[in-house]
């Protein structure tokens, strides 16, 4: 698996804790970025980011690749990895 992943997440999330703990069950390496624990001009920076991947602007938003997973969506991360 050589394609980036990038999770935006929230740490009081159920769903993204899911979704990071999946990923790392599986011994995917992944950047995360936890938006509600940024601040000032890094918080609306990466909140534009994640709006430019999921207009809706929900979490956790998953980049693997060129491909966008909104939501813990297991089978779909399945896929985008390959396993």
């Amino acid at each position: 698996m050589s394609e980036p992943v990038k999770i935006y997440t929230l740490s009081t999330c159920g769903h993204c804790k899911d979704a990071k703990k999946f990923l790392t069950d599986h011994g995917v390496a992944y950047t995360c970025k936890e938006v509600d624990l940024l601040s000032g001009d890094e918080r609306k920076a990466t909140i534009e980011e994640v709006k430019r991947y999921n207009p809706a602007c929900s979490f956790p938003t998953i980049l693997i690749g060129e491909k966008v997973i909104v939501g813990f969506n297991e089978p779909a991360i399945k896929e985008a990895l390959g396993i």
